[in-house]
């Protein structure tokens, strides 16, 4: 096992932070200082992986598979803490311009807030536009289960935001 290399975990973090932090903010229903710490987390956890990395997949896939595990456990050490404030993702919307698209937005963040905690980080994947092959890989599913679940996931979006 060899010592990180300072300069690789550098170019790691400075490519792929803003992926990593804006799928932390989707989990945590957009609660800025929670992705904070999330990420940063994520980043810890991949440094002190780094010496482990064998390759198998990309560093996309294993950074994925980093947040996904950070998430989850956050998840699950404060589950009674999930529940989104309203008032936080509208005060972080309030810079757009269009109130439509905010009013959307929090629409969004509330159904999604509604799904399970995997269908939670599949759609988070999705939103983040990566490929339906690396959200199998990270989620450990087969690329046909996958697109079953996206189905039945963006059924429930619909759903949920309908009912409102």
């Amino acid at each position: 096992m060899s010592t990180p290399n300072p300069s690789d975990f550098q170019s790691i973090f400075d490519k792929y932070q803003s992926m990593v932090s804006q799928m932390c903010l989707g989990f945590v229903c957009g609660d800025q200082d929670i992705a904070k710490d999330l990420t940063q987390e994520v980043f810890i956890s991949t440094w002190n992986a780094m010496e482990r990395f064998e390759g198998r997949s990309s560093y996309k896939t294993w950074i994925y598979r980093i947040t996904v595990n950070t998430c989850l456990q956050y998840h699950r050490k404060n589950k009674r803490q999930t529940l989104i404030d309203l008032s936080t993702v509208e005060n972080d919307l309030e810079e757009e311009s269009n109130i439509s698209s905010v009013e959307r937005q929090n629409e969004l963040y509330v159904a999604i807030n509604q799904l399970n905690e995997v269908d939670r980080l599949i759609i988070m994947m999705i939103l983040e536009e990566l490929e339906y092959e690396e959200i199998a890989e990270v989620i450990g599913i087969s690329e046909t289960n996958l697109r079953v679940k996206i189905h039945r996931i963006k059924k429930k979006l619909k759903k949920l935001m309908s009912n409102g």
